[in-house]
């Protein structure tokens, strides 16, 4: 649910990056970060544990541009990946605009995938969220290793709703704003219906 602060002209948007455990969630918010203009970004907030991985989330507004007069700020978050932080994915998905669903490309992680959207998407129910309400787009990482699913294969699994889907490689930043991008405009074509509604 976005929130709009109309004494600085500007409208919050939250995007949360979801998948399983390492899949590449956190290293797509580093890139972005990292290739970021300092004025068009915020400090990053990142929550590790000693195994590096993301405890709690990575938070990260970036400004996209103006609606109506409107600075868009998108504010973004990881949720932890592991299935026993589920209570922080919840708590992470409320209010959210949008969603960028990270697979992990990898043979030995397909079936860790499908568990979960099939758990995002529990999540929205749970909270009285229609998944469909929400825009989502799905990444595909980790496509430069030797044993990566094809991406046919991903698809029929992962995206039955048929939504926006990029290849990606976030270690070395392929794909990672073309899914920026993908999300984005998702988020604010919603706003825009808002407002003219």
């Amino acid at each position: 649910m976005s929130f709009i602060n109309y004494s600085a002209r500007e409208i919050n948007t939250k995007v949360v990056y979801y998948g399983p455990g390492l899949c590449g969630k956190t290293t797509n918010l580093q890139y972005i970060f990292n290739a970021t203009n300092e004025g068009a970004r915020g400090k990053m907030i990142s929550l590790a544990t000693e195994t590096e991985r993301t405890l709690f989330f990575d938070f990260l507004p970036l400004n996209l541009g103006q609606i109506r007069g409107f600075n868009t700020r998108f504010h973004l978050y990881t949720v932890p990946g592991q299935v026993f932080y589920d209570a922080s994915r919840k708590l992470i998905l409320k209010g959210v605009d949008g969603i960028v669903f990270v697979a992990d490309s990898q043979r030995e992680r397909f079936d860790a995938n499908i568990e979960s959207i099939e758990n995002m998407f529990d999540n929205l129910r749970e909270q009285g969220i229609d998944p469909k309400s929400v825009p989502y787009v799905i990444q595909y990482n980790k496509r430069d290793l030797p044993n990566a699913v094809p991406v046919q294969e991903l698809r029929a699994a992962l995206n039955k709703d048929n939504v926006p889907d990029f290849e990606a490689c976030a270690q070395s930043g392929e794909g990672v704003f073309e899914t920026l991008k993908g999300i984005a405009k998702l988020v604010l074509q919603k706003l825009r219906e808002g407002a003219a509604g």
